[in-house]
């Protein structure tokens, strides 16, 4: 990355912008290098677009087909255009969209807080960041976001967390909830007299998801009908009430102004008193070194940890019940692949970090799931000042300053160019472990096939393993009670702050050990 020395328009992002507004009137590209993106109009594109290039009121719950306007009768272009596309309306910065896994890479690697180098993008977090505080781990940027990544490294490690007695911890905790949910099956099966149900389970996987998190991870003590019942509802309505903000509340009216409009028994005033709540019931627990406290190498008060406790309570519980979800809707449209995992699972008494690495094809669904449906289905990144950058096969594209730049990781993974036949041995819209498999056969390079499910680079997610761990156990646990198929052939996604089956994994489920 080379950033040329900079400018009095760079130093003054309204000059910049004024000195821009002629090219933009013209349509000037304002990128240069081989790799440059193509324009994409803004108002007066092709109609069977499937939306305008921007959010607005009536298709912000829709991003992926916002994503997907970008490159809308793309595959048929030439040059690098085909892959990266940007709109640029006068007065404001550009928006460079890229499925360029590439650029998407050189991005990444070039984020961070030296000067020149990209900032994580907080526009898209601007809800996240009203409701919770801005001094968190996801909304910062500079050098304060470096000292928070600094201080959750030893909790969030592979080392801290992949350890024998964590795994039991997490799963013994699992088959208690389990155990009980089990019985309320088995009820149902006996008072109705059948051996199946459907169910949306979705609805069962998350307050799991919240228990491994609240109870093991951070060891406070609360009871599973209080998450299932209190906890997750309320939460569920916090992220969509942050969708919503994020895009319509551009003036930044502080929350709780607009939770106070209908009173102090409003809905959303309620939801986050219980969010308050479960976050003290968490950090009560810090006192006693409980869970994973004991990591956590850093010298603060309780108070200053509030916002990332939130942002982590609900962010993590979106993206691994992300996570589990479609690899359970997955499996359910595939049974071959589900009872070779069940293969390699049956006989798995005791969850540890070795059981998990010698269920090699577990490891290649579960590769396969973030490839084609990953949580994190784009990743915001701004330009700080005029960069290049460089991929690893040598392109080279000039950004301007103050691009809004968005990875567009789910276009990025099912696109032919990148992961079809000729790259991979299987099509690249098919779910196929097979195909880490046969990539692992082939020894390719890991830098060669990134799906970024958990991003990259230095702002990968701090929770990764962590989520891993919870998915894992979920799922593995899934697999050997059920016997399960899809209840439709469509698996259409649902995004907001991460992505979800649409039909909240709608499957019939019938119990192994009833057969």
């Amino acid at each position: 990355m080379n950033n040329p020395e900079t400018s009095m328009a760079d130093r003054v992002p309204g000059l910049r912008r004024l000195c821009r507004i002629p090219g933009q009137m013209l349509g000037t590209n304002p990128f240069e290098g081989d790799c440059r993106p193509t324009r994409v109009p803004i108002l007066f594109g092709s109609r069977s677009r499937p939306a305008f290039p921007f959010p607005h009121r009536w298709n912000y719950q829709r991003p992926i087909a916002i994503l997907e306007t970008y490159f809308h009768d793309a595959d048929d272009a030439e040059g690098a255009g085909k892959h990266n596309r940007y709109m640029d309306a006068p007065g404001f910065p550009p928006v460079l969209v890229t499925r360029d896994p590439g650029v998407i890479r050189a991005i990444l690697t070039a984020t961070g807080d030296r000067d020149g180098q990209f900032d994580r993008d907080t526009l898209p977090s601007a809800g996240i960041a009203r409701a919770t505080g801005s001094d968190t781990l996801l909304f910062a940027n500079g050098p304060f976001w470096r000292r928070q990544r600094k201080a959750a490294a030893a909790p969030f490690g592979k080392t801290a967390l992949f350890q024998p007695e964590v795994f039991r911890g997490f799963a013994q905790t699992l088959s208690k909830t389990v155990g009980h949910r089990l019985e309320v099956f088995r009820q149902h099966l006996q008072e109705n007299g059948c051996s199946s149900v459907q169910m949306a389970v979705e609805a069962e996987i998350k307050p799991l998801m919240l228990e491994l998190l609240v109870a093991c991870y951070f060891g406070a003590e609360i009871a599973y009908e209080d998450i299932r019942q209190e906890y997750v509802p309320a939460i569920e309505r916090l992220i969509d009430h942050i969708v919503t903000d994020t895009v319509t509340n551009r003036f930044g009216i502080p929350t709780a102004l607009l939770a106070g409009r209908f009173g102090k028994k409003s809905q959303i005033a309620a939801d986050f008193a219980a969010l308050d709540k479960l976050t003290d019931l968490v950090l009560e627990a810090r006192g006693s070194g409980a869970g994973m406290w004991s990591h956590f190498k850093i010298d603060a008060q309780d108070e200053e940890l509030r916002s990332n406790i939130k942002v982590f309570l609900a962010g993590a519980l979106e993206a691994t019940t992300s996570y589990a979800t479609w690899t359970i809707s997955h499996l359910a449209r595939h049974t071959e692949a589900q009872e070779r995992v069940f293969a390699e699972l049956k006989s798995v008494d005791d969850y540890t970090p070795a059981a998990i690495r010698e269920a090699k094809y577990f490891g290649y669904v579960m590769e396969e799931t973030l490839r084609l449906t990953p949580s994190l289905y784009f990743l915001p990144r701004r330009a700080t000042k005029q960069t290049w950058i460089e991929t690893a096969d040598g392109r080279r594209m000039q950004i301007p300053a103050g691009t809004h730049i968005l990875l567009d990781v789910w276009h990025a993974n099912r696109n032919e160019d990148f992961w079809g036949v000729d790259a991979t041995g299987f099509r690249a819209s098919e779910f196929a472990p097979e195909r880490w498999e046969q990539l692992t056969q082939q020894k390719s390079s890991s830098k060669d096939q990134l799906h970024f499910g958990f991003g990259h680079g230095p702002r990968v997610c701090p929770g990764k393993h962590l989520g891993q761990l919870e998915v894992y156990l979920v799922v593995g646990a899934f697999v050997k009670l059920f016997r399960f198929t899809a209840a439709s052939e469509d698996n259409t996604e649902k995004a907001g702050v991460s992505t979800k089956p649409q039909d909240g994994t709608l499957i019939d489920m019938t119990l192994r050990a009833a057969e």
